[in-house]
């Protein structure tokens, strides 16, 4: 497979090659690559005539829609990076990155739910119009080499969310590995449901448009009515596969989700969070013809950096599945508690280095110098990640140093969530802490709280309430699945609530557990 150097030149050819070609359906509702190049021309030549500052990322707001595509390829050829925000983002979370961000614009292709200040917007009808409007552009001033691509935020530790910025040369290292590693096929169509937000959702969009492919785009609204997503499913003529285990997981319930009823399907790539043996192997049942291919990464590194293909004799060899080995322009090694590289078959922090590995967080010098370093000339990241790895070079994941988690394919700080929680005034005082499954997977965040008030006549009411509250202000996958209300939480000597022991009581039934420096483990 020959290849690609230049992401938006290889989209723009298969524009000017074969402009009919799908390029985008949603829903029945489809788009051809000669619109794409069109309106992200159009836009591009509207962005260049502002008086944006150089470089400043652009906002685009939206949801999974072919607009918002178009958004982002206009963006980058006018020379921004593009910092896309779900639809369903809270209106704190639009406030922050634009105070982090300092973007230079906003496009809103669905209503904003705040103000963002003077920034200015490019929204409605005018934003129709800019579309529309017909212009050429030269990509003489498109991102390229080491500028920023885009910027997509995660969670933060403080309340406040951190912005990884990918430059064009880290997306190239993926896109060209992805490409090579699963051996997708020529025009692949490909599911599209992460929301844009989320960088698993780099996985389905750019390998699929750099090789002439269709997006088959499927809303949260639908993934949201089991009903409905299983009327669709089977008519989409998928033959690639993106989502994260969870989403697998839902999918399995549907007994008809299948080899004979999805025959063109030949390809499964996961990422986001731990595929378990159990999935997999339902999955492998379903569809024993098609390949599985386990895959994982930080965001800090351009959505994967390692994978394997998931056979019958992976999973008669393992108990919990492996994450594969590092891509080939790659590095890695494993440090202990004190930084020292510890031998094959040891557990330790994952450490990588590569082209893959972002420059930092956007005006955060202080999240970066934590993180990101210089090894022996390339890039490197701490990524806070457990992990064994054999003398083949095969990685094992484990865990987190941290309290970070992955829930359903979100990647969550705890200490963000107890933020809100704190500042929540139906809570006194309140903490979150992962329930874990036998699968070693995050089932539940259980929050337990003192409650700041008595107005309630029962713990359902209470809870409803809160859960309401907090949705208000945080990102709905953030909220705690349960409530526990309490009168005092445990604290430390240093009187901070004590995160450790509440994760230990949460997840008694392990039968072992053993505290370490950093990070409570268990041994079931």
């Amino acid at each position: 497979m020959q290849k690609v150097t230049n992401v938006i030149e290889k989209i723009d050819s298969i524009a000017q090659e074969h402009p009919d070609w799908i390029a985008y359906d949603y829903l029945g509702n489809t788009h051809t690559y000669g619109e794409l190049k069109a309106f992200s021309d159009n836009l591009a030549a509207y962005i260049l005539e502002q008086n944006i500052m150089e470089q400043a990322p652009i906002m685009i707001y939206g949801g999974q829609t072919f607009e918002m595509v178009a958004a982002f390829l206009g963006a980058v050829k006018s020379g921004h990076a593009y910092v896309p925000i779900d639809r369903h983002s809270n209106p704190e979370r639009l406030t922050m990155i634009n105070e982090i961000a300092h973007p230079g614009m906003c496009i809103a292709i669905e209503d904003l739910p705040v103000s963002l200040d003077d920034l200015p917007i490019l929204e409605g009808q005018e934003l129709s119009d800019v579309f529309a409007n017909s212009q050429s552009v030269e990509l003489d001033q498109a991102v390229t080499g080491d500028e920023n691509y885009y910027i997509i935020f995660t969670s933060g530790t403080t309340g406040k969310p951190k912005g990884v910025q990918i430059s064009h040369n880290n997306l190239l290292s993926f896109v060209n590995w992805q490409m090579d590693q699963f051996d997708l096929p020529d025009r692949p169509v490909t599911l599209s449901q992460p929301p844009y937000s989320f960088d698993l959702s780099v996985m389905d969009l750019y390998a699929t448009l750099v090789l002439g492919g269709t997006l088959k785009a499927v809303p949260k609204t639908v993934t949201d009515n089991f009903k409905e997503l299983f009327e669709i499913l089977p008519t989409l003529g998928l033959n690639v596969w993106v989502s994260t285990p969870s989403f697998m997981d839902v999918c399995l319930l549907q007994p008809t989700f299948d080899a004979d009823h999805y025959p063109a399907l030949s390809r499964f790539l996961f990422c986001g969070e731990e595929l378990s043996h159990a999935t997999a192997q339902a999955l492998k049942q379903r569809f024993p013809e098609a390949r599985i291919f386990n895959t994982y990464g930080p965001t800090e590194s351009t959505v994967a950096v390692s994978a394997i293909e998931i056979t019958d004799a992976v999973l008669e060899q393992n108990d919990r599945l492996p994450i594969g080995r590092l891509k080939p322009d790659m590095g890695g090694y494993i440090i202990d508690m004190d930084n020292n590289v510890v031998k094959a078959g040891n557990e330790g922090e994952l450490v990588i280095y590569g082209p893959a590995v972002s420059k930092g967080y956007i005006n955060n010098p202080t999240k970066t110098n934590e993180v990101f370093f210089k090894y022996e000339g390339h890039p490197a990241y701490k990524t806070g990640d457990l992990v064994v790895m054999d003398q083949d070079g095969v990685l094992y994941y484990r865990g987190r140093t941290d309290f970070q988690i992955k829930l359903h394919g979100y990647r969550i700080e705890l200490e963000e969530v107890n933020h809100y929680l704190n500042n929540d005034p139906l809570i006194k005082a309140g903490i979150a802490v992962p329930k874990y499954g036998k699968d070693q997977k995050v089932a539940q965040l259980v929050a337990y709280v003192i409650p700041a008030t008595d107005e309630y006549d029962s713990q359902i009411k209470l809870t409803v309430a809160i859960k309401d509250s907090l949705k208000a202000n945080m990102m709905e996958y953030m909220v705690p699945n349960r409530f526990i209300f309490v009168e005092e939480l445990p604290q430390t000597a240093n009187g901070k609530i004590d995160i450790k022991s509440m994760i230990a009581r949460v997840n008694s039934w392990c039968g072992q557990r053993h505290l370490t420096k950093t990070r409570l483990t268990f041994s079931c």
